[in-house]
């Protein structure tokens, strides 16, 4: 039997940057059932940091739920290139994490990892967003108009 792809948007926020952690994710099932996570992370840290630990939020729960070919979505170039070893330097501070998520996706049957625009990435992003108490982008909070 062959194994079903899963799907992943990913995207994380930290607000400041650096400051408190939000983890979005879009995990789609080969069903078609779709399955968003919004995570306020317990510790603090950088956007790039919010990017890993969403990816990893993400394939954990893709892993529990039985998947074990992914094609994952990021719109972080840094963490792409750095996954994909194409990067020109390394991100030292990031290294251990780094290779925690590199050792997560090894262990999946198949993995595609692809950057896409921000703007491809909204879903993902407003629930990253929405974890720190954020409004999606180009959005006002509640109750405050822009003149």
């Amino acid at each position: 039997m062959k194994a079903e792809l899963w799907v992943i948007y990913c995207d994380g926020s930290a607000v400041p940057n650096p400051g408190r952690m939000g983890l979005g994710a879009v995990v789609t099932a080969p069903d078609g059932s779709r399955h968003p996570l919004s995570i306020t992370a317990e510790s603090r840290g950088c956007n790039n940091e919010a990017e890993l630990r969403a990816l990893m939020a993400a394939m954990q729960y893709a892993r529990q739920h039985g998947a074990a070919e992914l094609l994952i979505h990021c719109d972080n170039s840094v963490v792409v290139q750095q996954l994909a070893e194409t990067a020109t330097e390394p991100f030292l501070r990031l290294a251990p994490l780094f290779d925690d998520v590199r050792a997560e996706l090894r262990s999946f049957e198949s993995v595609q990892l692809r950057w896409i625009p921000r703007h491809r990435n909204l879903e993902a992003d407003a629930l990253a967003r929405a974890a720190v108490g954020l409004a999606p982008k180009g959005q006002s909070p509640a109750g405050k108009r822009r003149r």
